[in-house]
């Protein structure tokens, strides 16, 4: 059976510039301008990053399920596959790995490398079990959608921290309200998540945000 031709980067991502537009992206406003405005940006800021292709597409799909930051979702969760059809199943799995996150549950060990213990995830969908997962020194990652928690490894947690530090820099550079009132709790966040970052995305993040830990 003949392997499948691969679908060129800059076609996937003309396809999901017109599902974007297709799906209203276009007409959300969004600081800066309109919600498809600032997944430009983000896009365009990951590859000045030097991210691969996964990642910035996935950074200009990221607000396609909403995210715990912005409600607004283009497409239900239960529709991924659409996705994934247009920018390929890493960079979709991406995207819902962002979108899924209980920022508040799953930031405080996000960074943290101490393996889980053995078993640590079982039955994580019971909220008693989600409690004391969350509260772990491992990297525990509580999916909003689905109340699970489980410990994502070093390149799903790398990929997450970039992205969102794509996403907040851009929110902080274009509006200056937002980063008045976000800049110092951002910094702090890519502080500690500054050992899943890359060189570039530290130096921005210094930049836009001070903070001398980064």
């Amino acid at each position: 059976m003949p392997t499948p031709t691969p679908i060129p980067v800059e076609l996937r991502k003309a396809r999901a510039l017109a599902l974007l537009r297709e799906l209203g992206a276009g007409q959300l406003f969004h600081p800066g301008g309109t919600l498809l405005a600032h997944l430009e940006r983000v896009h365009a800021l990951l590859g000045a990053w030097g991210a691969r292709p996964a990642l910035r597409l996935a950074g200009l799909c990221h607000a396609f399920y909403g995210t715990d930051g912005f409600a607004t979702a283009l497409l239900p969760v239960g529709r991924r596959a659409e996705l994934a059809a247009v920018i390929g199943s890493e960079a979709e799995e991406i995207v819902y790995f962002y979108a899924s996150c209980d920022r508040a549950a799953s930031y405080p060990t996000l960074a943290s490398d101490v393996p889980c213990a053995a078993g640590a995830g079982a039955g994580a969908g019971a909220g008693a079990a989600d409690n004391e997962a969350v509260s772990s020194v491992a990297p525990a990652f509580r999916d909003r959608f689905t109340g699970h928690v489980h410990f994502p490894d070093r390149q799903s947690r790398r990929d997450f921290a970039e992205l969102s530090a794509a996403n907040e820099l851009d929110l902080a550079r274009i509006d200056p309200a937002f980063r008045a009132a976000h800049g110092p709790g951002l910094a702090a966040l890519f502080t500690r998540l500054r050992g899943l970052l890359t060189e570039p995305a530290r130096r921005d993040c210094q930049a836009v945000l001070g903070g001398g830990g980064l």
